[in-house]
């Protein structure tokens, strides 16, 4: 394979075949990005357009959604309410970004799919869906690394940080990005591994077995170097092109389902061996305990959340029990309860965005309001199982 460098963030890449793709590195908030992907799709003249979107993203990008049959309970009970916070943060962050520079974020690979559906040339989505990679994010992560996960989405959301158009087109470097990358990678290892890594190899497949003799593809900049890489192990055969193990949910490792029993059973074991060392009195006495920190912890952080009066209490009274069960959780409740309490308004859902960049807007909003109580409750109770345990030991 020959790689042909046109300019900054445009290389060709001529296959042995004959064939050729045309890599177009974009920064996603950037309006030389836009100028230059309608620039290079006239000149190139492809058969076919590829861009860093998925089916599910295309869809709430191009379509108006119907907010009002969004049901964010339904969210919280199945388990997706820390998915929809992280989502919520980086896309307050993406819209400030874009703000300042008057560019909408993806806006370069939306125009590449406008000049595609206008001039009649087919069109590849080429991503893997961003739910799937959510999952594999944050199954592959540790509690510490979900924590440090969850604290960076929430602080850029919050960030007041300037950026100016000198500093994104500097951030289309390659250079500037790897250095990036890797300071991602000292950090959250895993998590460079799911959003960087398996996405390079997912696109650069996806882009390499689309059809077409030539293909101009819009991606971010900072997939420019792995594509290329993984293009010329694919030109080579020393790679497969089945990417079929990185788009499912990774198996859990042996042992991570007992894991999840290991602090219940320390409760109740040490409950127990009150009871057998100073008798049923001190037993109950350290189980009231339990109760009382789990509760107390939930109860402190549910009304700093200001969650409904009602749900502070039934999360309260709830999160001991709760937190004895693996499969549930006193968060999932909270944020269903408040849901179900100050019901959202199509009008919150279509202000999410904008609310989520100020303390203020989650409060005021309905939805994110409801992924307030959900997270702060959790962390509650969280706190409120770690303080027992001195307590319980304290009292044998």
């Amino acid at each position: 394979m020959q790689i042909e460098n046109l300019g900054p963030s445009l290389n060709r890449l001529r296959l042995e075949n004959g064939d050729e793709i045309i890599l177009i590195g974009t920064a996603h908030i950037s309006s030389g990005s836009v100028e230059l992907v309608e620039k290079t799709i006239e000149e190139e003249t492809p058969d076919r357009i590829c861009i860093e979107l998925d089916q599910s993203r295309m869809k709430s990008k191009s379509e108006k959604q119907s907010w009002e049959n969004m049901d964010i309970r339904k969210v919280f009970k199945e388990g997706r309410g820390f998915f929809l916070l992280a989502n919520t943060a980086l896309a307050s962050f993406q819209k400030r970004m874009g703000e300042q520079t008057g560019i909408k974020p993806g806006e370069e690979i939306l125009t590449a799919a406008k000049i595609a559906k206008e001039k009649n040339i087919p069109l590849s989505l080429c991503d893997r869906e961003i739910q799937v990679t959510f999952k594999r994010a944050w199954a592959k992560s540790s509690l510490w690394n979900k924590c440090k996960l969850l604290s960076t989405l929430i602080s850029a959301a919050f960030s007041d940080e300037k950026i100016t158009e000198e500093d994104i087109e500097e951030l289309k470097k390659q250079d500037t990005l790897e250095s990036m990358l890797n300071e991602i990678a000292k950090e959250l290892p895993t998590v460079k591994e799911v959003l960087i890594d398996e996405r390079d190899r997912y696109l650069a497949t996806s882009i390499y077995k689309a059809e077409g003799h030539k293909k101009v593809a819009v991606i971010g900049a900072g997939h420019m170097g792995g594509v290329i890489r993984t293009m010329e192990l694919l030109e080579k055969g020393e790679i497969s092109d089945d990417v079929s193990e990185i788009t499912t949910l990774p198996a859990k490792k042996k042992g991570t389902k007992a894991l999840s029993y290991i602090v219940p059973t320390l409760i109740v074991l040490l409950v127990v061996l009150g009871i057998v060392l100073n008798g049923w009195d001190q037993g109950l006495r350290m189980f009231l305990y339990w109760m009382l920190a789990c509760a107390g912890c939930t109860l402190v952080a549910s009304v700093l959340a200001l969650a409904h009066p009602l749900n502070i209490l039934l999360s309260a009274v709830t999160a001991p029990f709760f937190a004895l069960n693996p499969v549930l959780g006193v968060g999932m409740l909270s944020g269903v309860l408040e849901a179900t309490f100050r019901k959202p308004k199509v009008m919150d859902f279509e202000k999410m965005t904008d609310d989520a960049g100020s303390l203020k807007g989650w409060y005021k909003n309905r939805i994110l309001h409801a992924l307030l109580a959900f997270f702060l409750s959790s962390i509650g109770s969280m706190i409120g199982t770690f303080v027992a345990f001195p307590m319980l030991i304290a009292n044998l």
